[in-house]
This record gives C-alpha cells, sequence and structure tokens, in this order.
C-alpha cells in the first residue's frame, strides 16, 4: 500500500496492521552520535498506548517497542532505525459480523473502492493503531529538534465537544498536561469533559474535539517558501492523523473576522539581538518561515467513527442493513490523540531542521 512514507531528510516508513502480527516504523535520516535510550520512547508510547483510563478503549497493550538496528550502546548510529511493537491483545474475532458490511464513516468502503478488497479486521492500515510507529519516530524527532535548537513541543487537549478552555499557552506544561487522563491542564475543564465523555459511553455514542499545541524555543528560519512551507508540511502532517478534520495556526479562521491593522505582528527589538512580534498571531509562521515565536497550532478531531448504538449502512452487495458494532473502541479519541499530534509537529519540524542545515552556506 502506498502512502506510508512521510519526510526528506528525516524520513519514516510504517507498517502493520491492527489485528496483525505487529506494527511499526523505520526511521532513515536521523544523525549519528545522538544519544538516544529505550526508555524515551517507550514513554511517548505509554502515552498512547489503549486501556490507560476509562476514558478509552479497553484493549490491553504494553505496547513494548523493540528496536532492531540503528542504535547501538544507546548512541544512533547514523543508519536505519526500525523498531517493532508487537499486537498481544488483537481480537480480530470481533469484526466477523463486518465482514461484509461497511462501517458508517470509516474507511472501509473507501479502501475497498481503492484497492478492491481491505482488511475487515480493525480496518488495517486506516486503524490508529498505524500511529504507534508515528509516535516512536517521533520520539526521536523530538530528541533531534531538543539538541539542535532546545525547541519543546507540547499538546493538550482544549476541546470536547462544546466545552472548551481557554488557558495562556505559556503557561501549559506537560506535567499539567498528563496530571489528568482527559490530557486537559485545567482540572475544572477536565472534570467536565470526563462527565461528557462518560455520559457519551453510556449512551453508546462518542464526542470529537480540538488538541492544541505549541512549539517553544523555535529557531527563524524553518520552512521553504513555496510549496514546502512550514505551516502547510505541519497542516499536511496532522491532518494526516486519523478522525483529524481541520487544522488551524495562529489565528486560523478567527483571523478573518480581524483587519489588517489588528492581525498583523508588529515587530521589536528582541533582547537576544533578533526581532521579534509583539503579537502572534501569524503562529510563528510567515511566509511559510518560522520567525523564532512560538508555533500555535489547532486540531479538530470528529467523533469516533465506531460506536455501540445500531446504525443504517449497506452491504458489499448493496443490501441496506443495520451494524450493530462490537469490541473495544474510544468513546473520545482527544486523550490518546495527544501524543500523535506532538509525535507528527516534532517529525516535520526535525525534517525541516535538518534540511536548514544545507540552506546555506
Amino acid at each position: 500500500m502506498g502512502g506510508s512514507s512521510f519526510g526528506e531528510r528525516f524520513r519514516i516508513t510504517t507498517f502493520g496492521e491492527s489485528h496483525g502480527g505487529g506494527v511499526g516504523v523505520i526511521v532513515d535520516g536521523c544523525p549519528a552520535g545522538m544519544k538516544l535510550d529505550v526508555a524515551e520512547i517507550q514513554e511517548e508510547l505509554n502515552r498512547r498506548r489503549p486501556g490507560q483510563s476509562r476514558l478509552v478503549t479497553q484493549r490491553q497493550e504494553a505496547d513494548e517497542v523493540e528496536i532492531y538496528s540503528g542504535i547501538f550502546e544507546g548512541t544512533t548510529l547514523g543508519s536505519s532505525i526500525g523498531m517493532l511493537v508487537h499486537n498481544t491483545d488483537a481480537r480480530p474475532g470481533a469484526y466477523d459480523n463486518m465482514r461484509e458490511v461497511y462501517r458508517p464513516s470509516h474507511a472501509d468502503y473507501t479502501t475497498e473502492a481503492k484497492f478492491g478488497l481491505r482488511n475487515w479486521q480493525g480496518g488495517g492500515r486506516a486503524s490508529a493503531r498505524e500511529t504507534i510507529g508515528r509516535v516512536a519516530a517521533g520520539a526521536i524527532a523530538r530528541k533531534v529538534v531538543a539538541e539542535l535548537h532546545g525547541t519543546e513541543v507540547i499538546a493538550w487537549v482544549s476541546a470536547v465537544a462544546d466545552i472548551e478552555t481557554n488557558i495562556d499557552t505559556h503557561a501549559v506544561t506537560r506535567d499539567r498536561v498528563e496530571a489528568d487522563p482527559t490530557r486537559c491542564p485545567n482540572p475544572t475543564t477536565a472534570a467536565a469533559m470526563t462527565d461528557a465523555i462518560d455520559r457519551a459511553r453510556r449512551d453508546g455514542d462518542s464526542l470529537g474535539g480540538i488538541v492544541t499545541c505549541v512549539a517553544r524555543g523555535m529557531e527563524p528560519g524553518l520552512g521553504e517558501p513555496v510549496f514546502d512551507k512550514l505551516d502547510a508540511d505541519l497542516a499536511g502532517a496532522l491532518m494526516s492523523l486519523p478522525a483529524a478534520k481541520g487544522v488551524e495556526i495562529g489565528s486560523g479562521f478567527a483571523g478573518t473576522k480581524m483587519t489588517g491593522r489588528q492581525h498583523n505582528d508588529a515587530f521589536v527589538p528582541g533582547p537576544d539581538g533578533r526581532p521579534r512580534t509583539a503579537s502572534n498571531h501569524s503562529g510563528g509562521v510567515q511566509g511559510g518561515i518560522s520567525n523564532g515565536e512560538d508555533l500555535i497550532m489547532r486540531v479538530a478531531f470528529k467523533p469516533t467513527a465506531t460506536i455501540s448504538s445500531p446504525q443504517d449502512t449497506v452491504d458489499s452487495e448493496n443490501n441496506a442493513t443495520v451494524l450493530e458494532a462490537r469490541g473495544r473502541h474510544d468513546p473520545c479519541v482527544l486523550p490518546r490523540a495527544v501524543p500523535m499530534v506532538e509525535a507528527m509537529v516534532c517529525l516535520v519540524l526535525a525534517d525541516h531542521a535538518l534540511r536548514q542545515r544545507t540552506a546555506r552556506l
């Protein structure tokens, strides 16, 4: 299947299916000589794994990563890094009733329309379990951008359905995000989100929402001026995540309600000897290139497509039928989407950081 590789200089290729033997990733382009502990990769996978709380799918997977190449005595070699996570709690039998039925808002019909066949056990490559490879590779990319520029990437759940929190992006820390299973750093809002997710699950329904992400300590000059703009690559990366339906950078759609005078980010002398901006409506990117301010992004995720309520659909012979889904599924993807968003941002930033090193003498 095509479309499984991402990046130019820092490039990844993911593989595996939800109910196959395992899922993993090959990372190419990681510089040699970087200290890397498998525990740093495992930490990110633990944040993504199922079964963390009652708010997510109860599939029990340890998601323990095995590294097969590219690292020796805790140091990257500059060669391809191969990583694999075995599936240990796959239950393909839970999908027997979906063998000939198209699940609403899933990739069942579209995958079959493209390839003429599909893996009906859990969605195959379209399953969110594919993101294990992205998160594992993102952990390496996170270290690359931290060592090159001191960049820090933090994401959090800022909205579930119509429950929102408006928190200062400068005040969010990883500890605050991880303090609650919702991964919302505002305790009051997190409690309301938990109640809403619980109600949806009990009702056989699901909820969507928004993940906000900030990259601090950005280096100016990352990105290309035409097709490979930093914001364009970020948007494409984030939209490639399962259930993502929209991306905003900086002011996003709200900027359309402002005038040019209101929206323009005035330059002021910076304390570090380079220009800074008095505001950040641009979200850290101007002309497709980073300006050194914080990168600010928001990603909209739709409600989980698999719900336990009966749904109208058709079978492979185009006969009307009713689907009653079985299996273990997230009533809300938002809490587990946080490390996925961070991973994709880190992958884009690592790729552009390495590309920038050859942009001029």
